[in-house]
């Protein structure tokens, strides 16, 4: 079994026996609580603060950390595949490189968006198949708006979306609500909690689209 747990914005954490924790952020600079969560791993899609800064917080002295990290590596029984997309509509000019992360934890693929700007050529969409679970961005100004972030659902197809980086209580960030992104979905569903409990035999058969609380 493995549990996901969201710490706001795009960071989470995905345990089993190993620990994983994206895009840690710090809180405090966010208005967010700080993550609580101590990793084994930690992948970074690119180095702003809001994505970054929290490293030292769940940080171990044996924590592999792997920043805007490209190519395959197997770490702790974790595969992880780093793949190069952009901030950004304009190739990295505005905002630069963002790492999409492609990482299996107990036989479930999870793809981490990190804070891609721009849909995903059909290169990639076939180079990350199938995904389990997919965290995407939503909340638009930075990152993927609602539009955006349909279309990769609908190209990949995962059986488990989970929305990210959107406008929640205390961020002080000018992202959008999740609410566009959810609406006309029939799949889609709220859970007033933070965290889901998954495993590759309990994975749905057709696609759910679930928003976590923090």
């Amino acid at each position: 079994m493995v549990t996901v747990k969201w710490i706001g914005h795009a960071c989470f954490e995905i345990k089993s026996s190993v620990t994983v924790v994206t895009d840690p952020h710090d809180g405090v600079s966010l208005g967010l609580k700080p993550p609580q969560s101590k990793a084994d791993i930690v992948l970074i899609s690119h180095g702003h603060y809001d994505h970054a800064d929290g490293l030292p917080l769940v940080r171990k002295d044996d924590t592999v950390v792997l920043k805007e990290f490209t190519g395959e590596k197997d770490i702790k029984g974790v595969h992880v595949k780093g793949i190069r997309t952009f901030h950004d509509t304009s190739k990295g000019a505005q905002r630069g490189v963002n790492v999409i992360y492609l990482f299996t934890v107990d036989g479930v693929r999870f793809l981490h968006l990190g804070d891609l700007g721009h849909v995903l050529g059909s290169d990639i969409v076939e180079a990350v198949k199938p995904v389990d679970v997919l965290f995407v961005p939503v909340g638009g100004t930075y990152t993927l708006d609602h539009s955006g972030a349909t279309k990769i659902y609908n190209d990949i197809k995962p059986r488990i979306t989970i929305p990210m980086h959107y406008k929640i209580s205390g961020l002080n960030l000018p992202l959008s609500s999740v609410d566009t992104f959810l609406a006309g979905k029939a799949e889609a569903r709220r859970l007033g909690v933070n965290f889901l409990e998954i495993s590759k035999g309990t994975l749905p058969e057709t696609g759910e689209i679930i928003a976590l609380s923090v």
